[in-house]
């Protein structure tokens, strides 16, 4: 499930591009959370406690998690799947986070990258309930952080221990296996260190060879903003998953279903259905985000006709009900 780059050329804005792979719908929204939010990380014991300090963009998933978002500061947050996660026993010591608020967590609290950094290692993850094929599975997930300076960290959970690859050259990532071992098969390809030539199957490791060796064709200077973006579209694009192509049995090998473009540095979040052929964007500074103001959502899926900035079509919303750690996600597609 997923892929994700990051772009940064001398004098052009930091792009980040993910996909979101998926063997059903979500039921993803945008929504814009505001500033001055108090919230609770949802577990039985000794829960996480902040009140949020930057305002934000985000996908909102299953009406109860955060996957990705942009900040009023410019740090990109992304949540992919990673079979491998293992989160641990929970050490009541340490405060808790529902793995749903893992991504607000970080955009309510954080400017940079390496300031999320040290965040991670401050608190314990706690696991939501999925269920795939009728099997529960313990929300096996990671994260990266990308912010205008082209900072970039990838964070993994194993064996209960925060694993964290600092640094602006981690610029790709999909799924499984964990990122050390991501980087070691990179290194066999044409153009990354080997002689192997580009591999082009739904593989995760053939993602991120896909990802890495691609990243390195854009332009330098693109020319203009337009082909800046398009140019990082184009790669993500590339490491797609087509309608039709799910494992039954890897979620991690799954249909690419929507795809998210964060401008780091002109704070500016795009949206697209992978169904549908209009992109949406947003400039955060044509929304309210202050203490006070409502939370705000935009549902594309309602809207098949919006296209370009859709700041003005936001609306009011009561504030996303995060699922508790340790719970079973229930929501399901309407007919």
């Amino acid at each position: 499930m997923c892929s994700r780059i990051q772009w940064k050329a001398d004098g052009q804005p930091v792009i980040v591009g993910r996909n979101m792979d998926w063997t059903a719908r979500m039921g993803t929204k945008l929504m814009a959370m505001p500033r001055g939010i108090e919230r609770d990380g949802l577990t039985d014991v000794n829960p996480l406690q902040w009140t949020s300090k930057y305002g934000s963009v985000v996908s909102a998933v299953w009406d109860c998690a955060t996957a990705d978002g942009l900040n009023d500061a410019g740090l990109n947050v992304n949540l992919l799947y990673l079979a491998e996660s293992k989160y641990g026993e929970r050490d009541p010591s340490r405060p808790g986070l529902s793995v749903a608020l893992w991504v607000q967590y970080f955009l309510d609290t954080c400017a940079t990258v390496a300031e999320a950094v040290e965040a991670a290692k401050s608190f314990q993850i706690q696991p939501i309930e999925l269920i795939h094929k009728g099997e529960k599975a313990d929300a096996p997930v990671h994260l990266s952080f990308s912010d205008p300076s082209g900072d970039s960290a990838i964070v993994e959970v194993l064996d209960g221990e925060t694993q964290i690859h600092h640094g602006p050259q981690y610029n790709v990532m999909t799924n499984s296996p964990p990122f050390d071992e991501q980087l070691v098969l990179l290194k066999q390809y044409e153009g990354l260190g080997g002689k192997k030539p580009i591999p082009g199957t739904m593989e995760a490791e053939d993602r991120f060879a896909r990802g890495a060796f691609y990243l390195t064709k854009l332009p330098d200077d693109p020319g203009s903003y337009q082909a800046a973006v398009a140019g990082v579209l184009s790669v993500i694009r590339n490491m797609a998953t087509p309608f039709g192509a799910n494992d039954p049995v890897r979620p991690n090998i799954s249909a690419t279903i929507w795809r998210s473009i964060s401008d780091c540095t002109n704070k500016r979040y795009y949206f697209e259905f992978c169904d549908m052929p209009n992109v949406v964007w947003v400039d955060l500074a044509n929304l309210n985000l202050d203490a006070g103001a409502p939370t705000l959502i935009f549902d594309l899926a309602a809207d098949l006709e919006a296209s370009g900035e859709v700041s003005g079509k936001f609306k009011p919303t009561d504030p996303l009900v995060f699922q508790k750690a340790g719970t079973v996600v229930t929501w399901r597609p309407a007919a």
